[in-house]
């Protein structure tokens, strides 16, 4: 049998010690006489069998010169370190071992018989490829690089796969071209340079047994298994989607086993969520929890005594229990970490946390089924592999977290930070439901039993005051249309611009006396279809054309309509809504500061804001009807601030407007729910659905027997249905009439039936403002319009 057989090689490979033995003529002239006897022996060996110098690929020659080639080897394989080293000669690339040293032959005789030796990381293309850069480095001088580290995996007794580094010897081969090789031109190479994937070309280029490769290779090795399995640790976190894999876990208990040299142990995780000081499942396929065991959660104190929890979560560092037997009979069962490893038949365990610069993340459990294989001593390994799993854990933190913040968006919009956590366990939910492989389903979130808080500013007028504009834009653009086509009726007296004339005095006429819903909508068609062409056919004369250019340059672009009056009051509406959004905002940092609470608000004509309050929103056991009554002291003051900032800064806009302010009490507890169709929430059931009705429609309420409107400028009106509600509120009003927020003139009024609504009534009380922030005097909304128009 050949040694060239069934391999797909450019090199034709013969075992030959032709460059070894010339080192030996070197030390056969040597001046040491135990020097030149050994060479003299080495190579008389050599002379007597000629075909050791001369090369061979004949198989049956290494067994039949074997004394022969040991002898030749000697020294290379030194008797005294072959019990340590872990050497072979060989052949490259290529697994035929002929010579080894002792440690390497028990190392493959531990293996089992079926083992083959295989280098772990050269597939078949790149070990061509190899042999092509080793050809054009030896035989053309180009200084490619293609060193790697290679590496065997062979297992242990124990089956614990270990990692060998190989590090090869060339000195003793020579590779020369045969008739078949194709001579490698500056061009080839640069070609190659850029195709390293392109086995066909490589091919093209060092055809199969093209050169001649004549010697052998000795290839050292070191067991670098703690490095190779930190080396993996690393690689295998670095991965994307790993819980999602079902591979992940099995090779992460495979490298973790070749770290600590103890088959089948296995590994866990359990992640710390600080907010709830509860140690939660991470889910993915294969991912296990030793600590919690079966539980999905479970609070930190329930789940360690007191020193494995000061140890964890105070200390940040590991520990180890090498006998769970032993611990669960001294511990009584009482240790909560040690019941759970008994229950499960775990027999040893460490515990590591996983920890960064801003605390404890999370906890790596390792365990075994064997008493004392995993122990304080073993568990010091970890400490070179902690930082990557550390550096693993933040990124897979960050990314959940990210992962979350996508769901929430895309499920809910923005959520206020009083609810976000009810929205984060549901979508942690979410990613639960899709890596265990059912259909994810973001679930209904819901609050009972919460308290809400309404108040509203609104723009009095606001209806009134965009006809207004509206009226005055139309007129302004109807009037510089007329004049234009007046003055093309002198020069050319045609009928059909009489009738435009005549169309557009109606149209003025109707703005006076007759403006209407639809009339905005008549008047800017027939500006468009009626008025346009004419202007476009009057622009190409020269007389017309510079009026035109001046009307179309008071026409806003993208309206396509005289935008001026409007724009003021948009900007107007546009101000007002940003100024009072912006107070109410920085005012509802400070009561949340109070006490947690849900807010939203609105811009409209104006800016409303929805709260609510209660246990169930703040998850904490702590809530107390005092926190309700300070929210609604609170509202009912900044409602008062929110009037003086926007009389202060009235001045400034350019439309005058007026405002009135209203507060709705609502006593009965309701439910809310986000409705995922309108990315808001809402509140839940028909009784609740009353406040919603009430909330609509209120502002637009008369008091009974009149045509007067609940809410006026200059007042706030708080609206409510149980006389508790109006005792609370007449105090917080005169605590605030105390601090001059408020007027005198309380009036307590009924309202007319609403829809499906009766029984409502309103507080009424006039506002006290000041000119300015530093003005100390107190005017009332009359006393103030006087000293400003002064």
């Amino acid at each position: 049998m050949d040694i060239n057989d069934n391999i797909n090689s450019p090199f034709k490979l013969k075992i030959s010690f032709s460059k070894l033995l010339e080192h030996y003529e070197t030390l056969a002239k040597s001046k040491d006489e135990f020097v030149v006897a050994n060479a003299s022996r080495i190579l008389k060996i050599a002379k007597n069998h000629p075909e050791l110098r001369e090369g061979f690929s004949d198989l049956s020659m290494l067994k039949s010169k074997e004394n022969e080639i040991k002898a030749v080897l000697r020294d290379t394989f030194n008797p005294i370190l072959t019990h340590n080293e872990i050497k072979t000669a060989s052949v490259p690339l290529h697994n035929l071992v002929f010579n080894a040293s002792e440690r390497f032959k028990n190392i493959i005789k531990t293996a089992g018989k079926d083992f083959e030796l295989q280098i772990k990381n050269m597939p078949e293309d790149d070990t061509y490829i190899f042999a092509c850069a080793i050809i054009l480095n030896f035989c053309y001088g180009y200084d490619l690089n293609f060193k790697r580290p290679f590496y065997y995996e062979i297992p242990d007794a124990n089956g614990v796969i270990r990692y060998y580094k190989i590090l090869y010897n060339a000195d003793f081969c020579e590779i020369t071209p045969t008739e078949n090789a194709k001579k490698i031109t500056e061009a080839d190479y640069n070609e190659l340079l850029d195709n390293f994937e392109n086995i066909a070309l490589w091919k093209e280029k060092f055809p199969p047994n093209s050169y001649t490769f004549k010697g052998f290779v000795i290839s050292n090795m070191f067991d670098v298994t703690d490095d190779q399995s930190i080396s993996n640790i690393k690689s295998s976190l670095i991965g994307e989607e790993k819980r999602k894999d079902e591979s992940f876990m099995n090779e992460f208990h495979k490298i973790f086993s070749s770290l600590l040299g103890i088959k089948n142990i296995k590994v866990g995780f359990s992640i710390y969520d600080e907010e709830t000081d509860t140690f939660q499942h991470v889910h993915g396929v294969g991912m296990n929890s030793y600590l919690l065991g079966d539980l999905e959660s479970n609070s930190c104190v329930d789940a360690l005594c007191s020193w494995s929890y000061n140890r964890l979560l105070k200390e940040n560092k590991y520990f180890s229990v090498s006998d769970v037997d032993a611990m669960y009979k001294k511990s009584k069962g009482r240790a909560p970490h040690i019941l759970s490893l008994y229950n499960q038949q775990i027999k040893s365990a460490i515990f590591a946390p996983i920890a960064n610069d801003d605390g404890l993340m999370g906890i790596l459990e390792i365990v075994s089924d064997k008493p004392r294989v995993l122990n304080s001593i073993n568990a010091n390994k970890l400490v070179d592999v902690m930082p990557f799993i550390v550096s693993a854990v933040e990124r897979s933190k960050n990314e959940e977290e990210n992962l979350i913040e996508a769901i929430i968006q895309q499920e809910c919009t923005s959520i206020h930070p009083s609810v976000k956590w009810r929205f984060i366990m549901e979508a942690r939910n979410f990613i639960k439901d899709e890596l265990n492989g059912l259909e994810p389903n973001f679930k209904k979130i819901a609050f009972d039993n919460i308290y809400p808080l309404y108040g509203q500013m609104d723009i009095k007028g606001s209806s009134e005051a965009r006809n207004t504009a509206t009226q005055q834009d139309l007129s302004l653009q109807l009037k510089a249309v007329k004049d234009i086509i007046e003055g093309v009726l002198k020069e050319e007296p045609l009928p059909i611009y009489e009738q435009y004339i005549y169309q557009i005095n109606n149209y003025l006429e109707g703005i006076k006396s007759n403006f209407q819903v639809d009339s905005e909508q008549q008047i800017s068609s027939f500006l468009k279809d009626d008025i346009e062409p004419v202007l476009e056919h009057l622009q190409v004369n020269d007389k017309w054309k510079e009026q035109i250019q001046q009307y179309r340059e008071s026409i806003d672009d993208s309206l396509n309509v005289l935008y001026k009056h409007r724009k003021a009051y948009d900007e107007t509406i546009a101000k007002i809504n940003s100024e009072m959004a912006f107070l109410l905002d920085k005012k509802q940092e400070e009561a949340q500061a109070m006490y947690p609470h849900y807010f939203e608000r609105f811009k409209t004509d104006g800016v409303e804001h929805n709260m609510y309050i209660g246990e169930s929103i703040t998850r904490e056991d702590s809530f107390n009807p005092i926190y309700l009554y300070n929210l609604r002291l609170w509202q009912l003051q900044v409602m008062c601030e929110m009037e003086n900032n926007y009389y202060q800064m009235k001045s400034d806009f350019p439309v005058a407007l007026d405002v009135a302010s209203m507060i709705l009490v609502f006593s009965q507890p309701l439910s809310i729910s986000f409705r995922m169709d309108e990315k808001q929430f809402d509140v839940d059931g028909t009784y609740n659905a009353r406040y919603e009705i009430v909330k609509k429609r209120v502002d637009k309420a008369f008091i009974k027997g009149t045509n007067e409107r609940v809410t006026q400028k200059g007042k706030i009106s708080i609206v409510y249905s149980q006389k508790q509600d109006e005792i609370e509120y007449l105090r917080y009003i005169k605590f605030l009439q105390s601090k001059h927020y408020l007027d005198d003139d309380v009036e307590i009024v009924e309202l007319q039936d609403l829809q499906a609504v009766t029984g409502l009534k309103a507080i009424r009380v006039s506002v006290l403002y000041h000119k300015n922030e530093d003005d100390k005097a107190f005017y009332t909304y009359q006393d103030l319009m006087k000293e400003i128009e002064s």
